[in-house]
């Protein structure tokens, strides 16, 4: 399975230089965050082994997802388990309606119209969240061909590694062997 940390995001560009909450609940990617979507998708292209994209319902991995689901051409699937730990004001997300408008051709319908939780997530919840993800992924006879459009405190709570925005890596679900890609 692979692995991929969203594109840099309006709040990363900001709480990176400044280590404070911007207040951007939901952020679209900069212009930085689309091209670091563009160039995994094209190394994912090469490896030609992508077969399912599964994203979190955050727009930031939304937008990520649809960059490298246009270059792969395939659709993408909507995990609310992938999304990031609900800590900062990035974390509030958009209603499922409004996400529905946005992506039309994206089946939004499973999920709750406020689907994120509150800004309290524990990181036993996130451990539990990635846990349960593992063994739904596990389930499924393709997982080792699916890319999974999540964030870094999902990455990490189901790897152990801390990854940048538009890192890829891929992994072994039961062994849970992690491979360093980007």
């Amino acid at each position: 399975m692979y692995l991929l940390r969203h594109g840099q995001s309006q709040f990363n560009a900001s709480y990176t230089t400044t280590r404070i909450d911007p207040n951007i609940p939901d952020p679209e990617l900069t212009d930085e965050g689309r091209d670091q979507a563009k160039v995994a998708g094209e190394e994912l292209a090469d490896k030609k082994v992508i077969t399912r994209i599964i994203a979190s319902p955050y727009t930031r991995a939304l937008q990520t997802a649809q960059i490298v689901a246009d270059i792969l051409a395939l659709p993408i699937e909507i995990e609310p388990l992938v999304r990031e730990h609900a800590f900062f004001s990035c974390d509030i997300g958009s209603p499922a309606s409004k996400l529905s408008r946005q992506w039309p051709h994206i089946d939004f319908a499973h999920l709750n119209e406020h689907w994120w939780p509150d800004l309290d997530e524990t990181e036993q919840q996130v451990k539990q969240r990635c846990h349960l993800f593992q063994q739904k992924m596990i389930a499924l006879e393709d997982w080792s061909k699916t890319l999974v459009v999540s964030h870094w405190a999902f990455i990490r709570g189901l790897t152990g590694h801390e990854i940048g925005n538009g890192g890829l890596i891929s992994i072994d679900l039961p062994g849970l062997v992690i491979h360093t890609e980007s």
